[in-house]
């Protein structure tokens, strides 16, 4: 199936997913530019608790990070902001908006999926999902009573879909060339990135481990 996200997404692909309770005595936005200096390829904002005013002016302030090309910007299941902020695209949840339903309102942009089986990945395939975010592979502080899958759900995930997808829950640089390995496009984080005193070192270590782990599948393919 052709979909709009077809290709879109480069190999490796760093995500930085939103969480505002980080940014204490620097904006949201001053720590999204700093990660995107350092590497990151995406931004999804992911502010449940912000009302829609609040959450519009801060996609327009994220949106001028990612601008010209900079990163892909993705809004957290609110098509209206998304549409509203010119983002690139929309990120659902598992039990979210279906995708054909998001492609009917806002044909032009891309559809994320979040999933955490592989007959989850499957699904949202069949409707036609850009890409996905597949989790929680490790164990995290965010989603404490939750199983981490590891890296095995990657594995099958890769081994039965075709669309490109992102491994998330506790990916650190110790951990993200597991996930490589393991088939992933790439990882999203919070923590790893708003949390460490310096936004763009912590996103230059680990697209560095992304990278130094998809130089080797390419030389060892060769």
């Amino acid at each position: 199936m052709n979909t709009p996200g077809a290709g879109v997404l480069p190999h490796p692909t760093l995500s930085l997913v939103t969480d505002h309770s980080y940014a204490t005595t620097r904006s949201l936005a001053t720590l999204v530019a700093a990660a995107i200096l350092g590497g990151v390829d995406l931004v999804q904002l992911r502010e449940k608790d912000l009302p829609g005013g609040d959450l519009l002016t801060l996609a327009t302030d994220i949106r001028e990070s990612t601008a010209g090309g900079k990163a892909l910007f993705i809004v957290n299941e609110r098509v209206d902001v998304a549409l509203a902020a010119d983002a690139d695209g929309v990120q659902l949840g598992e039990h979210a908006m279906s995708v054909d339903a998001v492609r009917r309102i806002a044909p032009k942009l891309l559809i994320g999926r979040s999933v955490h089986s592989v007959e989850g990945a499957r699904e949202a395939e069949v409707q036609g999902a850009d890409f996905l975010v597949v989790g929680t592979i490790f164990p995290t502080g965010s989603k404490v009573n939750i199983e981490p899958a590891g890296p095995g759900l990657l594995e099958r995930i890769a081994m039965s879909v075709s669309l490109p997808f992102l491994a998330i829950g506790g990916v650190t640089s110790r951990n993200v060339s597991q996930v490589m390995a393991a088939g992933a496009t790439g990882a999203a984080v919070i923590s790893a990135i708003l949390a460490a005193p310096d936004p763009r070192v912590a996103a230059v270590e680990l697209k560095g481990a992304m990278a130094a782990v998809a130089h080797q599948g390419v030389v060892s393919s060769t």
